[in-house]
């Protein structure tokens, strides 16, 4: 981070009644909000080329392929917001009274697999290997549906009471959770360590046990092999992933790109934002009536000099999972094992990494031509300097060996590799995070000119939740405004 610079250099002097500082989904989110309401005097500063955060999208050999996130679930009743985006963008419609959503845009089948027992099987979650399994996820199904019916669990998690019940499993990590409840048949268990790490970037044994419940109570339960309700979760995807939906939120004219702001100071009447701009390498100050703070927690924190309580608070309890994606581009079709053909979503069973997602599943391509496998791998906290420090060929060898023996012809068949790092991709739900009254105090209608939307903010990193904090912040910033011009 560059240092804060001289009053007197601090550059050409811009002017706006709200400045959005983050240009991810939370920030994106707030600015359509604010546009919709026939708000105009806004803008957002954004530290890449492209805002998206971590929903950006890439191309290789005229293939689109995800950076980052690469589906949303279809959102329940719980997220009326995500449904009326989805609404507007033309995904869904309401058909005699119930939503059907646009085919196209639907993830086509098949839609997930597993390699486990020497081919591919259909679905993630492997069958249980004899009676004493098969009663374990009976269990874990029948204590899922138990949590969802008498503490209530959504997405986002604000919708649905907190409760002491709720504190209780917060407190305690899921492995500890599970291993209480005599949930403890391998298999089992490698899949639930696999949910949280595709959902919080961190293994069960990190995680609180109300997030590990949170991933099957705010969606559709635990369905064991051969359940009569045990349909799969219906996800949007696109070749691109969620920069589809980054994209069509984005107005470009309300976004200034490539600004690296350096420092936030909230006075009585006005918020100075000092920016560097890295097309002009030049400095800015903005002015603002308002601000809406739309990045992680730490980098607020920092940006803000640490001089409010709850944000410090929030940010020193924040905890953080690395990513990498590696994009990998194939000249020609893989060979392929036993069992279920090319999905979707293809994942190893006992890999450390979170398997490939095929970039190319949406289109109608023909599958013998060239392809975009895109590979993700949630990197342990302790080897974060290394992704920053190691040489790329290294991770990527990493990626190679983690796909080998299941594709041997995968390195033949590489034509070229594309690695995304992404240092402080999610924010981890460890034990006590959710219950955080310092999170809490930052959600609410705060005294002063700075505002907070991210999905840090909810303890966990997705779409949904990072899209309702955006349009909160929004909602609080428009009835602040009636608030001012009723006086």
């Amino acid at each position: 981070m560059r240092n804060a610079l001289p009053e007197r250099t601090a550059g050409a002097l811009r002017r706006t009644g709200v400045l959005i500082v983050g240009g991810g989904i939370a920030g994106l989110a707030c600015a359509r909000a604010l546009g919709r309401a026939g708000l105009d005097d806004f803008a957002l500063l954004e530290l890449e080329d492209e805002a998206g955060g971590n929903s950006r999208g890439h191309s290789m050999g005229g293939m689109a392929c995800p950076l980052g996130a690469h589906y949303l679930p279809l959102p329940g009743l719980a997220a009326p917001e995500i449904y009326q985006l989805l609404e507007e963008l033309g995904l869904v419609r309401q058909q005699f009274g119930r939503a059907v959503y646009d085919e196209r845009h639907l993830c086509h089948s098949p839609q997930e697999r597993l390699f486990i027992d020497g081919q591919w099987q259909d679905g993630l979650l492997p069958a249980p290997a004899d009676a004493t399994a098969a009663r374990q996820y009976l269990r874990l199904a029948a204590a899922v549906d138990e949590a969802q019916r008498e503490l209530g669990f959504a997405m986002p998690t604000s919708r649905a009471v907190w409760t002491p019940a709720h504190a209780a499993l917060d407190a305690q990590t899921f492995a500890a959770w599970l291993d209480g409840h005599q949930l403890t048949d391998p298999r089992l268990r490698w899949y639930l360590d696999y949910c949280c790490r595709d959902d919080y970037g961190a293994g069960a044994a990190e995680v609180s046990a109300w997030a590990g419940l949170h991933y099957f109570a705010s969606r559709h339960g635990f369905h064991p092999p051969g359940a009569d309700s045990g349909e799969r979760e219906a996800v949007l995807t696109w070749p691109e992933g969620n920069a589809w939906l980054a994209r069509r939120l984005a107005d470009p004219a309300r976004i200034h790109a490539a600004r690296t702001v350096l420092r936030v100071d909230e006075g009585r009447h006005e918020v100075t934002v000092q920016a560097w701009n890295e097309r002009a390498d030049a400095p800015e100050r903005w002015i603002a009536s308002q601000v809406v703070m739309a990045t992680p927690l730490f980098i607020a924190d920092r940006l803000t000099g640490g001089a409010l309580p709850a944000l410090h608070e929030a940010a020193a309890g924040a905890q953080y999972a690395p990513w990498l994606v590696a994009n990998l581009q194939l000249r020609g079709p893989l060979l392929q094992r036993l069992g279920a053909p090319l999905s979707w979503d293809n994942v190893v069973f006992g890999g450390s990494a979170l398997g490939y997602v095929d970039a190319g599943h949406q289109g109608l391509a023909p599958l013998d031509g060239a392809r975009v496998l895109s590979a993700y791998r949630a990197v342990p906290r302790k080897q974060r300097a290394g992704l920053l420090r190691e040489d790329w060929r290294a991770w990527l060898q990493r990626v190679l060996a983690e796909l080998q023996p299941v594709h041997p012809d995968l390195p033949e068949q590489l034509q070229r590799a594309d690695l995304m790092r992404w240092g402080h991709g999610m924010s981890i739900p460890v034990p006590g995070r959710r219950s955080s009254p310092a999170l809490a105090a930052l959600q609410q209608q705060l005294p002063g000119r700075l505002l907070f939307a991210h999905a840090d903010l909810s303890a966990y990193s997705v779409f949904e939740e990072a899209y309702t904090q955006g349009t909160r912040a929004a909602a609080q910033l428009l009835a602040k405004a009636r608030h001012a011009a009723s006086r």
